[in-house]
């Protein structure tokens, strides 16, 4: 497992009543989730990358590693940074930054710092269509009281859109990159325990994935309930379209077993996992538990821990 170079995770969620990431207002009294249309008109929900990388990075400062502090730009009107400290925050290398500084002179060239993620995430997207359901919903906190001129302050009434479904994301994690290369120009290199740990961390907070918006009213598990993953030789998330379920919402493992045939000259090791309170198990398919204890046994050989 030493000459691995990435290990990619396509996994699925199950929700049956949600609202998960929110998009731009067309009506003012209506609250849209985030859609992609395809060819064909169809309307596929999706919770985007943005908001799932936010989530784990919040989930690993839950965990108790040290945030890195977001800070003013170094240019005008650029976008805010962190710390830009890869070799002291767990955000910072698993995640990367960019921040440009502007030129000293000037007609002379600003400069940029910047770590490109070793972790790769696609957005989470439902398999099946959005309906048009709508959760109708009143806000009385205004019930009985009057304004200034004595008026009596009215209900609001809104809706939100509300999808229940299957959703199908994928991640890939570059570990010939954790904890070296880009960023680390000017510091020492981690530790190979130190880059085992971190990545380690990382696969705890996505096997807890959640993410806080519009949990309130709409709580949602979207933590993986299935998982098709691989370690690879080469960089290359194989299953990211591979994995589908039938019309009983079952994983069609046949057509990833193809798969895994057709790259094995690229995979060290594969395994098919599921939670069987949720997806059913075939001889193929194994716990979720001891799915995700050989993705760490596949980390923990390559960092030779």
């Amino acid at each position: 497992m030493k000459n691995i170079k990435s290990i990619t995770i396509t996994y699925l969620s199950k929700v049956t009543f949600a609202s998960l990431n929110g998009a731009d207002k067309e009506v003012d009294n209506i609250n849209p989730i985030k859609k992609l249309t395809l060819a064909n008109g169809t309307e596929l929900p999706y919770v985007s990358s943005q908001a799932l990388r936010r989530s784990l990075r919040d989930k690993l400062i839950e965990m108790g590693w040290a945030e890195s502090q977001v800070q003013e730009a170094s240019a005008k009107k650029g976008a805010p940074k962190t710390q830009l400290k890869p070799a002291e925050y767990i955000e910072d290398d698993l995640f990367g930054y960019m921040d440009a500084s502007p030129a000293k002179e000037e007609k002379g060239k600003g400069t940029s710092v910047v770590r490109t993620s070793p972790v790769r995430v696609e957005a989470l997207v439902a398999l099946t269509d959005y309906k048009g359901d709508m959760d109708y919903a009143t806000n009385y906190m205004a019930k009985g009281l009057k304004n200034d001129k004595g008026e009596e302050l009215q209900p609001n009434i809104f809706e939100t859109e509300i999808h229940s479904g299957i959703y199908r994301g994928t991640i890939m994690i570059e570990l010939d990159r954790i904890g070296s290369g880009q960023g680390f120009e000017n510091m020492t290199e981690i530790t190979a325990a130190e880059k085992c740990k971190r990545v380690l961390a990382f696969l705890d907070a996505f096997r807890n994935l959640w993410s806080s918006g519009r949990q309130t009213r709409f709580l949602a598990d979207i933590s993986p309930k299935f998982i098709a993953a691989a370690a690879m030789t080469t960089k290359n998330p194989v299953f990211l379209e591979a994995v589908q379920v039938d019309s009983i919402g079952q994983v069609n493992v046949e057509a990833l077993k193809s798969v895994a045939s057709d790259y094995d000259r690229f995979i060290a090791g594969h395994i098919f996992a599921a939670q069987e309170a949720v997806f059913g198990k075939t001889d193929d398919v194994t716990s979720l538990k001891t799915g995700f204890e050989t993705i760490e046994s596949w980390v923990k050989q390559h960092f030779g821990q």
